[in-house]
């Protein structure tokens, strides 16, 4: 009886390693998928700038709103779908430059102003911040912060709603309370998403990559359209 004891002692232990190496491997390859996703965003914006294509989305808000939608959530549906294959990851890459894409009329807009290059810089120094102080807590903290999930995700809903609405109303008030409560959203997001990886919730690490990547996009998006209403040089 004691030999069994031990034999399942022993067993448990070995369990518990290989579920701490599935953790770590997670963690390292949603690490280095996340910084390898940032070459193709970057890649994007500057095809968008440099191809003229951001001054055709400001000038069709509306458009450009129905083209983020059907391409976002379009792509998100087959890295999903993908995500046990290799196709997986290339769908995450196309992703990311359609993201970056997208995110060119905002940085022409900042871009724009003399402290335009500044503000960009500021806003990943935010944004590299936020994601430090989200890891760090969630890397030791021992509170459970996934009963947030379910009031983020509407939160998400309402930012949504609430940025389309604004399209067509063009409230100033609006935009910035959208702005502020998206980066609130999105860094508690980030704090849940990165306890999942880390506690073994998540073992996939595209799925992984996916939903980190989205929660610092909107976070450093945010940041910058604040910085550049609130600290934009127009002379």
């Amino acid at each position: 009886m004691n030999d069994f004891r031990q034999s399942l002692s022993r067993q448990a232990g070995y369990d518990t390693a290989i579920s701490q190496a599935t953790r770590n491997k997670v963690l390292r390859n949603t690490y280095w998928l996340l910084a390898l996703s940032m070459v193709p965003t970057v890649l994007g914006a500057m095809v968008g700038l440099s191809t003229g294509f951001n001054q055709i989305m400001g000038a069709s808000p509306g458009v450009t709103a129905i083209l983020f939608l059907i391409g976002a959530f379009g792509l998100m549906f087959a890295i999903e779908r993908n995500k046990n294959s290799s196709l997986g990851v290339a769908l995450l890459l196309a992703f990311t430059f359609f993201m970056g894409l997208m995110l060119s009329r905002l940085l022409g807009f900042v871009l724009g102003m003399a402290n335009g290059a500044q503000l960009i810089m500021l806003a990943f120094g935010g944004t590299a911040a936020v994601f430090g102080v989200m890891a760090s807590v969630a890397s030791t903290t021992k509170r459970d912060f996934s009963g947030m999930q379910k009031f983020l995700f509407i939160g998400v809903v309402i930012l949504i709603v609430a940025s389309l609405a604004n399209i067509f109303l063009q409230l100033p008030a609006l935009m910035l309370t959208v702005s502020v409560m998206a980066i609130g959203i999105f860094s508690a997001l980030l704090l849940v998403d990165l306890q999942r990886i880390i506690n073994g919730g998540e073992t996939n690490y595209i799925s992984a990559t996916l939903a980190v990547y989205l929660d610092l996009y909107n976070i450093f998006a945010n940041l910058l359209m604040l910085l550049g209403i609130f600290g934009g040089d127009r002379d």
